[in-house]
């Protein structure tokens, strides 16, 4: 029988803050079943989906449900969705890969919290187009260009988003695993990709100042074992902000919500518990007393910065409470041990286990 209890991390968070949380991400929501960033602001595909992610987790499964009607109502016949909605209309109608990709994450995440087949079988086909989508953007090395528009794809492409994009194909497998579906071609994608990203950095734009940059190859499940300890141990300093949080750039004393729990997520995904807690405490000075979360703080002057409260803030914070106290089915997505990794084996597997 589906729980609906919601997570809780004792001495942090209780079951009951958590669901206010979702509950303050809810309310944002739209007619259409979109959810923006914060009232009367756009929406877009990536963050829209986070939030439908959250909402399952902490058992608000009707609004839930109407975010990713909204996706497959709002999908486009080549299989993409616009970058940034507001109120419904288009502000920028080109794709992003990772955007696209992401719903793959959405679904898979939602089938295992639900056990739902009616939901995944209307799904599976929305998945099945988005991630063709993605795939016609894969250049020759397996790094995917970050977005496509009237004049056809950008010819760079996105450390961060490609590893995204890396779990949300292993995601798109497990479903078509679900169906029995088989799909070699995506396998074949995914295993290029990977290697991509841990073996190839050149083929990726250099943003070495923003966080996500370090965390996200493993957080994206591409890189595990000694590498993934490595890389998080080289940079920590330049990140961590003791008892607020990390950084959004290395050069700005401005810590971020969102990054923070996505790096709560990567450790968890590391088997490293002790940091990962420490860091999901470390974020909560970003609460409101509504169960929003502020985007960040400016701490050389003690300001909030955006003057703003994101829904998607407060999703990563609900998907890292679920993974750090293991409540949901799903809790362990981002650690990804059983999901499908795709055709490793002319790179040696070492997508996973290589010590770059």
């Amino acid at each position: 029988m589906l729980s609906l209890d919601a997570p809780g991390v004792p001495g942090v968070l209780t079951p009951a803050q958590c669901r206010q949380t979702a509950q303050a991400i809810a309310e944002t929501q739209e007619p259409s079943g979109a959810i923006p960033w914060f009232p009367g602001h756009h929406t877009d595909p990536w963050d829209h989906v986070e939030n439908a992610m959250a909402l399952t987790v902490a058992g608000l499964l009707e609004p839930a449900r109407a975010a990713f009607e909204w996706c497959r109502t709002m999908q486009r016949p080549d299989g993409s969705w616009p970058i940034q909605l507001r109120n419904g209309v288009v502000e920028d109608a080109n794709s992003d890969s990772n955007f696209c990709a992401y719903i793959a994450t959405g679904v898979w995440h939602h089938v295992l919290v639900t056990g739902d087949r009616r939901f995944a079988e209307t799904m599976w086909p929305v998945v099945s187009k988005a991630i063709s989508f993605v795939l016609e953007l894969q250049a020759g090395g397996g790094e995917i260009a970050w977005a496509k528009g009237p004049s056809g794809p950008e010819p760079d492409a996105l450390l961060t988003g490609c590893a995204s994009i890396y779990h949300s194909i292993r995601c798109a497998l497990a479903l078509a695993d679900y169906f029995d579906d088989p799909q070699p071609e995506w396998e074949v994608a995914v295993g290029r990709l990977g290697h991509a990203i841990v073996h190839h950095p050149e083929a990726f734009v250099t943003k070495d100042r923003w966080s996500m940059e370090w965390y996200y190859p493993i957080l994206g499940g591409a890189l595990r074992g000694a590498a993934a300890r490595q890389r998080i141990d080289e940079r920590w300093d330049d990140f961590v902000v003791p008892g607020l949080g990390i950084r959004c750039v290395d050069d700005r004393p401005w810590v971020t919500g969102a990054e923070t729990c996505e790096l709560v997520l990567a450790l968890d995904a590391m088997g490293d518990s002790v940091r990962a807690h420490e860091q999901f405490a470390a974020m909560h000075h970003l609460r409101e007393t509504d169960g929003s979360y502020w985007t960040g703080l400016v701490y050389a002057d003690g300001k909030r910065w955006p003057v703003e409260r994101t829904t998607w803030t407060g999703a990563a914070m609900i998907l890292a409470a679920d993974a750090l106290s293991r409540t949901t089915p799903a809790n362990g997505i981002f650690r990804g041990a059983e999901l499908p990794r795709g055709l490793e084996g002319e790179y040696d597997c070492e997508c996973a286990t290589s010590d770059r």
